[in-house]
């Protein structure tokens, strides 16, 4: 057994069905092994960054360590951003990387480059590896880190030499004990109580709950506490499907993008608990004011993210599952929140029926996200891109039981239409929507390659403005002096490019053709692009 076939058992060791890549001279031999690995799926990427974008909604969506893998050089530089972006979203990932003969390391030959330290800062960890013995515990060791504690991207970088070097034995590692990482789970006693003590003395508390309930699978523990307690719960973007819409308790997403209710219910609470988020600044815009006008607790698996942007009275490290169970296990008194909960439900009421603006020759976004959630299965997963389209689909579209990916840390566009082929590659019976504009779709748009090689049932909402629209809107405003550098002319002819893929396409111009251009864009096997002509002078504010 050599260094690749090594590499691709401990792969499936570890329960990998699926990697996402684009090979390369110096990944020639792992993936020559993964050839003879019937086992293991493969979807051959259009440019590198696509791969951990891939790897990243298979991941959020299936639960597992999400694997993408690439060649030396500019496949490795390319992959940097997928990287980062899942890094900033704490999303599970091994990526594995091609690397020239080891004994050239280090003379800049062709395709050389440092990736394990260009990738440092924004990794969980990284190995170059030097010796084929090791590959069954650097995989065994990678898989651990990406998913344990505070979930993140590893990277494995294999010389072409060590890749083709025989093995002495395979030898598979069936625990792992790292010096120095000792992830913490379970929530300390005393603070515990404390927490049950200051929900009982609450009178207009809140839930703020993020991506990390997400991650640690603790959504039913998150709607247990709120439903027992009747504490109301506001999102940020990375927690926006945590909740239906319309549960009661649903208060909507906070931040400078956020809907207004969730906004207020953060500005009048006198009790904070945060849970599986870093209150960073999209979310909570006003961290010291925040601090000092209530009582926070912070629940988070991560003890560098307690503090880093607002002090908490009662901070919590752990598994965000096992203490929130450890909270339930006391029983803790309902607060008297009543009126409190009354409030918000007014605001909460008129901001769900409020009327959209309309132009002719055009429609709005958040008409279209209204509709199109009302008309999604119960358990959707809608991948939504960056920019405006991110905006109104956290907004407005209509949360059931499903779920909303989105790059909301590194704020990547052209992240949805991979993820989407990522989240759609885990569960193929699942309904996937992407949700793109025109200037993120361009980012990505050769990926219809791999949705159309793949026969994938992917539904591709783009809104077509003819420009940037979230810098549009910034620039539109002081201390700006207008729009510069965001027009996209010269960008091509959408319907025609999707039919040049064999996909089918709907463009909808005006709103009264909206529902059935809706029906037919779900109603289609297979894949389909519904474009909706949006006004370039549209809003996230109207």
């Amino acid at each position: 057994m050599n260094g690749a076939q090594a590499l691709i058992e401990s792969l499936k060791r570890e329960g990998v069905t699926h990697i996402f890549g684009y090979a390369g001279a110096t990944i020639c031999p792992a993936v020559d092994a993964l050839k003879d690995t019937p086992s293991i799926g493969y979807t051959l990427v259009r440019t590198e960054q696509n791969a951990g974008h891939m790897a990243s909604g298979y991941g959020r969506v299936s639960g597992k360590v999400g694997v993408c893998m690439v060649t030396s050089g500019p496949g490795a530089t390319n992959l940097i951003t997928g990287i980062a972006t899942a890094y900033m979203d704490s999303i599970p990932m091994v990526a594995i990387t091609g690397q020239v003969p080891s004994h050239l390391l280090g003379r800049d030959i062709f395709q050389e480059v440092d990736i394990t330290g260009a990738v440092a800062p924004f990794s969980k960890h990284s190995y170059l590896v030097k010796n084929s013995n090791d590959i069954p515990r650097v995989v065994r060791e990678a898989f651990h880190i990406a998913s344990t504690g505070r979930p993140g991207p590893v990277l494995i970088d294999i010389p072409i030499d060590v890749q083709e070097q025989t093995l002495k034995h395979f030898d598979w590692p069936e625990t792992v004990n790292i010096r120095g990482y000792k992830p913490s789970v379970k929530g300390n006693d005393l603070q515990i109580r404390r927490v049950v003590e200051a929900i009982a003395k609450a009178r207009q508390p809140i839930i703020c709950a993020g991506g990390g309930v997400w991650l640690a699978d603790a959504q039913a523990e998150l709607l247990k506490l709120a439903e027992d307690t009747g504490i109301p719960v506001v999102k940020t973007m990375m927690g926006i499907s945590l909740m239906p819409t319309r549960h009661p308790l649903n208060m909507g997403m906070i931040g400078a993008h956020g809907n207004h209710c969730a906004n207020k219910a953060l500005a009048k609470s006198d009790l904070l608990i945060m849970v599986g988020t870093r209150a960073a600044d999209r979310a909570i815009v006003q961290p010291a004011e925040i601090q000092r006008r209530m009582a926070t607790i912070h629940i988070d698996v991560d003890p560098a993210e307690i503090g880093k942007n607002m002090q908490a009275a009662v901070p919590l490290v752990g598994d965000v599952k096992v203490i929130l169970r450890q909270i339930l296990a006391l029983s803790p008194t309902p607060p008297d929140c009543a009126q409190w909960r009354a409030q918000l439900a007014d605001y909460r009421k008129a901001e769900l029926s409020r009327q959209f603006p309309s132009r002719s020759g055009s429609v709005f976004p958040g008409t279209v996200m209204r509709r199109l959630g009302d008309k999604l299965e119960d358990d959707a997963v809608v991948c939504a891109d960056v920019g405006q389209n991110q905006i109104f689909t956290c907004k407005y579209l209509p949360q059931k039981h499903g779920r909303l990916l989105t790059s909301g840390g590194l704020g990547t566009m052209g992240y949805a239409l991979p993820a989407g082929v990522g989240a759609k590659v885990a569960q193929p019976d699942r309904q996937t929507v992407v949700i793109c504009g025109d200037g993120s779709f361009q980012m990505a748009m050769n990926e219809l390659a791999a949705v159309k090689c793949a026969g994938m049932d992917l539904k591709i909402l783009l809104f077509r403005n003819n420009t940037l629209g979230l810098v549009h809107q910034i620039q539109s405003r002081a201390p700006y002096h207008g729009p510069f550098g965001v027009d996209l002319d010269g960008s091509p002819d959408f319907e025609t490019i999707a039919a040049a893929y064999g996909i089918p396409c709907v463009t909808v111009c005006e709103e009264e053709n909206l529902d059935d251009s809706i029906n037919r864009f779900l109603a289609e096997k297979g894949p389909c692009l519904m474009i909706c002509q949006v006004h370039p002078d549209v809003a996230t504010t109207d």
